[in-house]
């Protein structure tokens, strides 16, 4: 029996890992043990000072790797609103100043753009993901989610921003209103990650 190849998932959202290992299974990539955070010792979080979307999954990415020894996959996403110059942006999980706390960042985010008409209310989720292995390869894909923004939540699904986020590719639904199921086939994490697999394949090819 063959041993699989262990790659770190550096999240501690478990949401991500499952959205990897289910990409990864619709390619039909095997041979790859996807490992969590929780599976070794911890370490300090690394400061996420990158200036862009890449430049941040690359800090985790490598962070993760020199720690475990292990081919390790990051990702950073927000969502970037046109009217707004593409904030919150790298800022999105922090807009309100205290991290984490998606209904703070939502009703600020709301507020700021509460005069802004429905004809410039244009939107995207943005994701980059990088893998970097243990001999120092770096690679990244990057992932949009078109849409616009609500003027209220809807829905209870999802997390972040997706209740007053409206995709192009769901009329009528906020991005909560999509199943699980939906919501992969559709994301913009989806999408890196389905760049990236390649890469992943690679690691069992040698």
């Amino acid at each position: 029996m063959v041993t699989p190849v262990k790659v770190l998932v550096a999240s501690g959202n478990a949401k991500k890992l499952v959205e990897l290992e289910t990409v990864l299974r619709e390619l039909g990539v095997e041979g790859v043990e996807l490992v969590s955070l929780k599976d070794i010792p911890a370490y300090p979080e690394p400061v996420e000072n990158g200036l862009t979307f890449a430049e941040n999954a690359l800090i985790k990415a490598r962070e993760g790797a020199q720690q475990s020894g292990l081919a390790c996959v990051a990702d950073d996403s927000g969502l970037a609103v046109d009217a707004l110059n593409g904030m919150p942006g790298i800022l999105s999980a922090r807009w309100c100043g205290r991290h984490g706390d998606d209904s703070a960042n939502n009703e600020l985010l709301l507020a700021q753009a509460s005069d802004i008409d429905d004809a410039h209310r244009g939107a995207a989720f943005v994701s980059c993901c990088a893998l970097v292995t243990p001999d120092g390869q770096e690679f990244t894909a990057e992932g949009r989610w078109e849409g616009s923004l609500l003027r209220e939540p809807h829905g209870e699904g999802g997390f972040g921003y997706d209740p007053i986020f409206a995709p192009a590719d769901a009329p009528g639904k906020s991005a909560a209103q999509l199943t699980p199921e939906e919501k992969n086939a559709r994301s913009h994490r989806g999408k890196a990650l389905r760049e990236l697999a390649p890469r992943i394949a690679e690691l069992v090819n040698g």
